[in-house]
């Protein structure tokens, strides 16, 4: 079986070009005409910006040397010219400062517009993604991952098009000036020491991207377990097991402890390193300026106007630094949600596929052959028809596979051999919306979201109104439950309905299925972890959810079924018997067996 590559790896990403590829398109979108304008217009404003920037010290330099008297107009210059002058640089520095927040505000909506297109196409591909992909992954770590990814994207669409391209173009022109105005060796020094810097700096942070991508890794196994607890809150107080817990979390952020400290000493190293060539750059052209000075071919503002732009340079320069380390960290973060992105949806519609069109409601299982594992089948050859109207049970030991037949039907994974088909259609040959608009599920432990109820079972059908709301929560047997609550339908359940027993927890996804109105209801274990007098209250609420509709009841208690229409007995992934419930008995075969046993086991609970 091919190994999927995972999301958490010590190694940078092979390709940084790749991934912003990827970003291009939220840049510059097809038939979206606003949003390159918008891009358009900010660049002219950057542009500006340098221009202004590179320009701003000649007038630093002529208000020295008016002050100094130096300077063939120097004594025009003295008094109101140097003056001038002054307040012309203070403009020049608004001016810079402006347009820089121009570009940023014209900018903004297109940055934000990208985050929240990126941001719903990786939610709705989590979304498309197999239940086999989200059963093997870890949801605080995928959350991790999408934040991340999220705001990488954010770093990179603000400094990449509006700080290393400027950078550049702001040394470019620095680097005209000086070679024009003052010595091709300022230009030599200033090329050095930037070529020394930018090598330090991409050298070293690419190490300390292997550091900060194994601090990630850290962060993320940190993380997962902090919400794997929290998720798991009941069963932790049951084993007693808080202090387990906090040496689990504790050992997992020791980790990230030690990561981060490793990231910390490389900043610093790297810090100190481009702090050495940068003030050593500075310090040699100003020696060069100032020995300009002393022999008279520079004047005082000439030797200012060089150590503005040194400052113009050293400024970028270390912003270059953080700029890069964060792009790259950018990248990392970014190409594992792109490759997150990548992985194609192991069920997914075909090319061409309809919509599904139940007349009836007969679902067709033929010659089914089905394994989670290739080496461990799990349905082997089952056919069974389930005529439209009619209930069918499925029973039979943990592990024969009755469970699996359900997710089959619900398309959560694909056959391996055989077909399954409802009113005659592959279930493969439509598409997935309407097959499970087709099918209402009430699973064994229903799973509600941290909102109200009304909110709960509303989500069975979009747009449904309060008087339908409360029809199908009559239906269900728990109107007037809600109704004695002194919030009614706009009570809160709590994290995973957690505020609701067991037994009204099943009635309001009972409601919610009956809100659906679906032509074939599956029923999986739904009344197996009740008692016995609240499963009994809620079988009368599935009988009613039943009528009119294809029934398919997977059950591990027999007495839940024993008025259907049909019962089938499977074991070890095949059906060993068939029929109505007093024929079952009759033939005293597995099913007989089954039922004495339970029959016995109910008796010795009463006793």
């Amino acid at each position: 079986m091919r190994r999927r590559r995972t999301l958490t790896t010590t190694e940078p990403p092979k390709n940084g070009l790749k991934t912003i590829r990827e970003v291009v398109p939220y840049l510059w979108p097809q038939g979206e005409g606003w949003v390159k304008r918008r891009v358009v217009l900010a660049l002219i404003a950057l542009f500006v910006a340098k221009l202004v920037a590179v320009g701003t010290p000649f007038f630093y330099k002529a208000a020295v040397d008016a002050l100094a008297g130096e300077g063939q107009q120097a004594a025009w210059m003295l008094g109101a010219g140097a003056v001038g002058l002054t307040v012309a640089y203070g403009m020049a520095r608004l001016m810079n400062v402006g347009f820089q927040q121009l570009r940023d505000v014209i900018f903004a909506r297109v940055a934000q517009r990208a985050l929240r297109k990126l941001a719903l196409r990786t939610f709705q591909h989590i979304h498309a993604m197999s239940l086999r992909y989200h059963i093997t992954r870890k949801t605080g770590g995928l959350s991790r991952i999408i934040e991340r990814g999220v705001k990488g994207v954010e770093f990179l669409l603000r400094f990449l098009v509006f700080s290393i391209g400027p950078l550049v173009l702001e040394l470019l022109m620095i680097a005209v000036v000086l070679w024009t105005l003052f010595d091709i060796w300022y230009l030599v020094v200033v090329a050095g020491v930037i070529a020394a810097y930018v090598l330090f700096t991409f050298k070293v942070t690419e190490w300390r991207v292997k550091l900060r991508k194994r601090m990630n890794d850290q962060d993320t196994d940190a993380n997962q377990k902090a919400i794997d607890s929290l998720l798991n809150f009941e069963t932790v107080k049951y084993f007693g097991a808080e202090r387990r817990e906090a040496a689990r979390y504790d050992k997992a952020m020791e980790g990230y402890q030690e990561a981060a400290l490793q990231t910390s000493y490389s900043l610093a190293f790297l810090n100190v390193g481009q702090s050495l060539l940068i003030t050593g750059g500075l310090v040699i052209v100003m020696v060069m300026a100032a020995m300009g000075v002393q022999s008279g071919d520079l004047t005082v503002g000439d030797f200012v106007m060089v150590n503005s732009y040194m400052i113009q340079i050293t400024m970028p320069l270390n912003f270059l630094g953080t700029v890069y380390r964060e792009i790259r960290q950018s990248l990392v973060d970014m190409a594992e949600m792109f490759d997150l992105l990548g992985q194609a949806p192991d069920v997914k519609d075909k090319p061409g596929a309809t919509p599904l069109k139940v007349a009836g409601g007969t679902v067709e299982l033929d010659d089914i052959t089905f394994g989670y594992e290739p080496d461990r089948p799990i349905l082997k050859g089952v056919s069974l028809t389930v005529p439209e109207g009619r209930t069918v049970a499925i029973v039979g030991p943990s592990g024969s596979g009755k469970s699996t037949i359900g997710r089959l039907l619900f398309r959560f994974y694909d056959v391996q051999g055989g077909a399954l088909k409802i009113d005659g259609q592959d279930v493969r040959d439509v598409t997935q919306e309407s097959l499970h608009d087709a099918i209402g599920v009430v699973p064994q432990d229903t799973v509600l979201f941290n909102d109200t109820i009304g909110y709960n079972i509303a989500y069975g059908r979009d747009g449904a109104t309060r008087e339908e709301i409360e029809a199908a929560a009559k239906a269900a047997q728990i109107h007037d439950f809600i109704a004695s609550l002194p919030e009614g339908y706009e009570t809160t359940v709590g994290e995973r309905g957690l505020k609701l027993s067991g037994g009204e927890k099943q009635r309001v996804g009972i409601a919610r299925t009956l809100l659906k109105d679906p032509p074939i209801l599956l029923l999986d274990e739904a009344t197996s972890a009740l008692d016995t007098e609240t499963e009994q209250g809620i079988q009368e609420a599935l009988r009613r959810a039943g009528q009119g509709r294809t029934v398919i009841t997977i059950a591990h208690r027999l007495s839940t079924v024993a008025d259907a229409d049909r019962i089938v007995v499977l074991e070890d992934g095949r059906i060993v018997e068939e029929g109505t419930h007093a024929d079952l008995l009759t033939r005293d075969g597995r099913y007989a067996g089954l039922w004495r046993r339970q029959a016995a086991e109910r008796d010795m609970a009463a006793e």
